[in-house]
């Protein structure tokens, strides 16, 4: 969907961010704008695994849940969960418990420390995959790229689990890697002015 609708202030916005309240501020404050830190890239990889035949608004919901119980998806506290931890979260109501997902979480926590270590940080390996303008589609019009496609094999191979195209597209989106503000969205030219102001981290050596 790449209709424009008003918010409450008459400000022109993705059509969206109406289907719920909770995705206006969303909307507004993160989606699109490029993210460095590593935990936050991790957190939301991780959220959009669990999102993975949901709704985001389930997943949004959730979140604080999320947090709290991952302890704010520190990958080097997650890396350290054993099994009674997987199966003390497999009865939490308060997140999406789902054996696979659960699983994928402290998996890809520890492929992260090795990225880290041969990358970095986890943003210089991300960010080498923000495609080239000549690259980019219609604003909202795919759900997948190749750029994603190529991304989600890099991670795959790297050893990480519930990473598909379409999960690593929707994480492109939200981190800021693609800027898919439709044309006519007030926060088109926020987040690209964000896009300009921000310094993309390099590869060691």
């Amino acid at each position: 969907m790449n209709a424009i609708v008003n918010g409450p202030d008459g400000k022109p916005r993705c059509g969206w961010c109406s289907a719920a309240p909770e995705f206006l501020a969303y909307h507004d404050k993160e989606w699109g704008y490029p993210v460095s830190d590593d935990i936050r890239l991790f957190e939301k990889l991780c959220l959009e695994s669990f999102q993975s035949g949901l709704s985001w608004r389930t997943i949004l919901a959730k979140r604080d849940h999320f947090r709290s119980v991952f302890h704010g998806f520190d990958f080097n506290r997650v890396a350290e969960f054993t099994v009674d931890d997987v199966a003390r979260l497999l009865t939490d109501k308060g997140i999406v418990r789902h054996r696979g997902k659960i699983e994928a979480v402290v998996n890809n926590a520890k492929c992260a420390q090795e990225m880290v270590v041969e990358f970095g940080s986890l943003a210089a390996f991300f960010w080498r995959y923000e495609p080239k303008v000549d690259e980019l589609a219609e604003p909202q019009t795919v759900s997948v790229s190749e750029v994603s496609k190529a991304l989600a094999k890099a991670l795959k191979k790297k050893g990480w689990k519930f990473v598909g195209p379409t999960t690593v597209y929707a994480f492109m989106q939200a981190m800021g890697l693609i800027n898919d503000h439709v044309d006519g969205c007030a926060f088109r030219d926020e987040v690209k002015k964000a896009r300009e102001r921000f310094i993309k981290p390099n590869l060691p050596g």
